[in-house]
């Protein structure tokens, strides 16, 4: 399972948030190995701080003190997406498919750039 949670853009139209959401729907009739999609808001959006650090000694002063120049910036993640594939050799392949090209464009006009991205495997 590929699990995505990011922000929306604010201004995303109602036709962008269509054509994503049918780009969306229609993945698994398109990608091999691909089972089942969901999309979706979170029930609780997550919130998270992206940190820019002044040099690169900067990130080790900051763990292990809490010292150090850094800019934070927060980013709140308020929708999602689950993609059930058969195996992840089919996840693996699922970025090569023609098919994840075109659902990106649509997906790249209803959200911010960068995505909380994690991978759930079967036991």
């Amino acid at each position: 399972m590929h699990c995505f949670a990011y922000t929306v853009v604010e201004n995303a139209t109602p036709l962008e948030w269509q054509a994503f959401e049918k780009a969306t729907d229609s993945l698994p009739g398109k990608v091999k190995g691909l089972k089942r999609v969901w999309r979706g808001k979170l029930a609780r959006p997550l919130t998270q701080y992206n940190l820019s650090f002044a040099d690169d000694a900067a990130p080790k002063k900051f763990t292990d003190s809490g010292e150090g120049n850094v800019d934070a910036k927060l980013l709140r993640r308020q929708s999602g997406v689950c993609m059930e594939f058969v195996d992840e050799a089919a996840f693996r392949a699922y970025g090569t498919d023609s098919a994840h090209k075109d659902w990106v464009a649509a997906y790249e006009k209803v959200r911010v750039a960068g995505t909380t991205t994690y991978q759930i495997l079967a036991q």
